[in-house]
């Protein structure tokens, strides 16, 4: 976690102008003063995701909600943050959040890291969510490849013979064929 929360703090100093207004949510060690952040008013995002992922490294439950408002995000940085947290914070809600945002096509643009987060998690809903979410991505005028991508890998990974009848039907996409093939093989 030190490495991500290294990275993280890294992006947020240059999103909040160069300065180091973060030190203290840094610093302590105290989830009630990173709490107090996420439910101040006119806390600014960045101070808010620090917060957030801070107290969801340390499996506190207050930061999933802001954790998965992080998570479906239009900036990829902080989805990719909220999903590390996310992961870490071993709340039973997350793979259903995931999965909702996985298979969202209103937001499907930003679907690549709930798509990550339920193969990391492994949980009853991610094979389900991800056939869904990969399903929709079949079309040949789908502008999604990297989603489609994700979810063919991730079904692989997570080896589930229900996904071969997608992951057959992926190889129909010349962009997917590879990774289609080696994820049925994983499949058994």
């Amino acid at each position: 976690m030190d490495e991500e929360l290294r990275a993280l703090t890294e992006r947020l100093c240059k999103e909040s102008g160069g300065a180091d207004p973060f030190g203290p949510l840094t610093a302590t060690g105290d989830p009630e003063v990173l709490a107090a952040v996420l439910t101040a008013p006119g806390q600014p995002l960045w101070a808010r995701e620090l917060a957030a992922f801070r107290l969801g490294g340390a499996g506190d439950r207050r930061a999933f909600e802001s954790l998965v408002l992080l998570l479906n995000h239009r900036d990829p940085a902080r989805c990719a943050s909220a999903a590390t947290a996310l992961a870490r914070l071993a709340d039973p809600r997350t793979a259903r959040a995931a999965a909702a945002l996985a298979t969202n096509e209103l937001r499907v643009a930003y679907a690549l890291h709930p798509v990550r987060l339920l193969v990391a998690l492994r949980a009853p809903e991610s094979v389900p969510a991800l056939i869904t979410a990969l399903e929709r991505r079949l079309s040949p005028d789908d502008p999604y490849r990297a989603v489609a991508l994700a979810c063919v890998e991730g079904l692989g990974e997570l080896a589930d013979p229900r996904a071969r009848p997608v992951l057959r039907a992926a190889r129909a996409r010349p962009a997917l064929i590879g990774a289609a093939q080696r994820a049925l093989e994983l499949t058994g």
